[in-house]
């Protein structure tokens, strides 16, 4: 494993109980970091922290990342227990309904941009100011490779991973002389309990369709959402980093 510094870091990671949100937490941590978990299952998110034996270095709190109350209650609570955030990793989301765009449900739009944009969006208006204001900061926006080509069957999702993308680039020409930098990670087919949930013949094209010929594993994610949110990246803002086993070649 390579050596990562987040020595006396605080990191937030929401939709952290699972996936690829519990790598992240674990690789935070395993390079030494602070790590805040925002989820709403309250009972995955304690076993995830006993199982990422940190002890007191990690902590888990409800938190709604689609209401604005709950994200300022979670970060004023946040800060309280480890002090300034330096990292904000959104991962929080879920890919919802397969089906062609004539055929989705216009409750299932709403939902994906919901649970995959505006919580995303939330999260970074109520942070961002907070990193501004100590002069530093990174920002991880776990996108998708949906967002940046043509996904059959998906398209809310796709738009709402497409809209994430937008924020990041966006959001980063905002900060870029503030010492908060901000990037996307955009996964191809990992292998999570996410997708294991899907249809099996949509998983098996997605599965088929990289050329490694296997999913990403959350870990593999994990380590390059970590040196995103590292000092060591230092002179990229706005970036889109592709971990797709090959499928994403522009």
């Amino acid at each position: 494993m390579n050596q990562i510094d987040l020595k006396d870091r605080h990191a937030i990671v929401t939709g952290g109980a699972k996936g690829i949100g519990q790598a992240i937490a674990a690789r935070a941590l395993a390079s030494g970091a602070r790590v805040t978990i925002w989820d709403i299952d309250v009972g995955r998110t304690d076993q995830t922290i006993k199982e990422l034996g940190a002890g007191d270095g990690v902590r888990g709190d409800m938190v709604d990342v689609t209401d604005p109350d709950a994200i300022a209650r979670g970060l004023d609570e946040a800060i309280a227990g480890f002090g300034n955030v330096d990292i904000l990793v959104n991962n929080a989301g879920s890919v919802g309904t397969v089906a062609n765009l004539w055929e989705q449900p216009v409750e299932n739009w709403q939902r994906m941009l919901t649970l995959n944009l505006t919580s995303a969006f939330l999260c970074c208006r109520a942070v961002t100011p907070h990193m501004i204001e100590n002069g530093y900061g990174r920002i991880v926006n776990i996108a998708s490779n949906a967002g940046k080509m043509a996904t059959l069957q998906n398209s809310p999702y796709a738009a709402a991973k497409a809209g994430l993308i937008s924020i990041t680039k966006t959001l980063a020409k905002e900060t870029a002389r503030t010492g908060v930098l901000v990037n996307a990670v955009a996964p191809g087919g990992a292998n999570t309990e996410l997708f294991d949930g899907l249809p099996t013949e949509y998983a098996q094209q997605i599965a088929s369709a990289m050329p490694l010929n296997r999913l990403i594993e959350p870990e593999e994610i994990a380590a390059l959402a970590v040196w995103a949110a590292s000092e060591d990246c230092s002179g990229t803002t706005g970036a889109v980093f592709d971990i797709s086993g090959g499928r994403a070649d522009y």
